[in-house]
């Protein structure tokens, strides 16, 4: 099986087979660790194209097509479909031994078996059907090979993953971006410039992903997060040469002309943000999605460790979703952001739209009016009582988004999405419903924005800190409906069930990144002056056994109590 197809395998939950790089050789009594019975999947690479082209014409003159309603002949039977199982994941210096085979479980005298390109160092023993290889320093590589079997001359694929050795991690690692394309199945990213990148404004920068180079820019992105030692992104790529996943994230990834890159470093699960944006992509297909998938970044070399990729939310997305690209976008970056006369403190505001910054549409931020859609929707909301919003709401929210926002945010226990950390789109044109779409959603499943923990059992409404939240439980013709779809979600694409299968997913396709991420990055993780005085710190493995613990807990909760 290919690359592209054991990504498939990760994304619908299969077990597939990967050699993961822990110095043991694979034997013939082994061999087929790579294959389809392991408990840890391989993740997508380059897909393998065996050689072959068009069959010549055996006559004289031109061929000649086939007749109209001819049925195309049969395919001839493979004898051997020859096989080394895998894809395989080891280190530089890890022994590997694969068995190479025949796929049918033919079996004849003379069989032999070769492997092209060999690696340097590499060897096969043809009889025995047995390559050999301990990958040197500087081999580290996606190797996509073609077994043969000689007597035949069938051929099958072979990928062998080799991982860069960190010996010290913080170093400029030795490798070539144009070929180390993946590591431990994860894409990889090289990033590289001169001088510094900033969050003020873009920067030229080279990006090489998958082999292909893009001259493009970059900057750092986040406020919080701007004194993280390891830092989010924004990638701008050039309109002629837009970025392309088409295997991950659902196969949809494509024709990105931005992507952010979200940091790990306050989330050693390295999953939260995923996790959160996958539930919301599968409560309706009519939300705004945010497809993501993980990654790791190297920066001028040196290893910068998993970040989670995502849409980035701009004109793009919603005319992705079928909305104009001229329309108004809003980001609730402060608590004030409550659709409320008065702030989070209960002062009254000097603007309405305190809290929020217009990211797209005209006027644009700074100029006279371009507020004025935002600051409408506000004075309804602040001004609106019950029988007014029952009433009205449909003609200035899409329902689904607003109610679908508190179902989400109270599941996930959003402590820092109740107001602040989203989006909010309207088109001025066509004056059709408001849209919202969640962000920054590291503070979740069980931890604040700060890592420190949060019960399972805390059940807040979060009708407090926004007035859309209290209008929507304020009359029992919204709230009582709106309880039923929450009850009908968590039997349905947000059971339990679902969501620890998502969970265990990204923990096999995370475990060995993350562990290589951590001796990076951990050091400075656990003395962050933000969180430096905690007790209770966790590996990623046990990071990843308390989400999955306190996903367990609250759903059972919710199950029996909605807030």
């Amino acid at each position: 099986m290919g690359g592209r197809a054991w990504a498939r395998c990760v994304r619908v939950g299969l077990l597939c087979l990967m050699m993961a790089g822990c110095g043991t050789p694979v034997g013939p009594e082994a061999s087929s660790r790579g294959g389809e019975d392991s408990a840890t999947p391989p993740v997508p690479s380059a897909p393998v194209s065996p050689p072959g082209g068009e069959t010549p014409p055996t006559g004289g003159g031109q061929p000649q097509p086939p007749a109209p309603d001819a049925e195309p002949p049969p395919p001839t039977p493979a004898v051997c479909a020859p096989t080394g199982a895998g894809p395989y994941w080891l280190q530089e210096g890890e022994p590997l031994t694969v068995t190479l085979r025949c796929g049918t479980g033919h079996t004849a005298p003379g069989l032999r078996f070769t492997v092209s390109p060999l690696p340097p160092g590499a060897t096969v023993d043809e009889v025995a059907g047995l390559l050999r290889w301990t990958p040197a320093k500087g081999q580290a590589a996606v190797w996509n090979l073609t077994v043969t079997e000689q007597s035949t001359g069938e051929t099958g694929a072979l990928e062998l993953g080799v991982a860069v050795r960190l010996v010290s991690p913080r170093a400029v690692q030795t490798l070539d971006p144009a070929t180390y394309t993946e590591e431990y199945g994860l894409p990889v990213f090289h990033l590289s410039f001169e001088g510094e990148l900033t969050a003020g404004g873009y920067r030229p920068v080279q990006v090489i992903y998958r082999g292909h180079r893009y001259t493009m820019e970059a900057k750092y992105r986040g406020a919080t997060s701007s004194v993280f030692p390891k830092r989010n992104y924004t990638f701008k790529f050039p309109k002629d040469d837009l970025f392309s996943e088409p295997e991950l994230a659902g196969g949809t990834f494509t024709g990105r002309q931005k992507l952010v890159l979200i940091t790990s470093f306050n989330d050693n699960s390295y999953m939260r943000p995923r996790l959160a944006f996958d539930l919301w992509n599968r409560m309706s297909p009519d939300h705004i999605q945010i497809k993501t998938f993980s990654a790791i970044l190297y920066v001028n070399g040196r290893f910068h460790g998993v970040f989670t990729v995502a849409d980035h939310v701009d004109d793009d997305l919603m005319e992705r979703h079928g909305l104009s690209k001229d329309g108004d976008l809003f980001k609730a970056e402060e608590a004030d952001a409550n659709f409320s006369r008065v702030t989070k403190s209960g002062a009254a505001k000097t603007e309405l739209h305190a809290g929020f910054v217009k990211k797209e549409g005209k006027p644009k931020d700074g100029w006279v009016g371009a507020y004025d859609t935002l600051n409408a929707l506000t004075t309804f909301m602040s001004d609106a009582d019950a029988e007014t919003f029952v009433a009205r709401r449909g003609e200035w929210l899409h329902p689904l988004d607003y109610e679908d926002w508190w179902i989400f945010n109270t599941a996930i226990l959003g402590t820092d999405s109740s107001a602040k950390n989203a989006y909010h789109y309207f088109d001025p044109v066509s004056r059709a419903p408001w849209r919202f779409i969640p962000w920054d959603l590291d503070a979740s499943f069980g931890q604040l924005w700060d890592t420190r923990r949060i019960d399972a059992g805390a059940l807040p409404d979060f009708t407090g800190d926004n007035r859309i939240f209290a209008l929507l439980l304020a009359d029992p013709r919204v709230a009582t409906p709106l309880r039923e779809r929450y009850r009908s979600l968590l039997s349905g694409p947000l059971s339990k069930q679902q969501v620890l299968a998502l969970i265990d997913g990204y923990a096999r396709e995370l475990r060995i990144p993350a562990e290589r991420d951590e001796a990076r990055w951990r050091e400075q993780y656990l003395t962050f002056t933000r969180w430096a005085d905690r007790t209770d710190f966790t590996t990623h493995t046990e990071e990843v056994a308390y989400l999955r613990q306190w996903v367990e807990e609250r759903w059972e909760l919710l199950e029996r109590q909605l807030p």
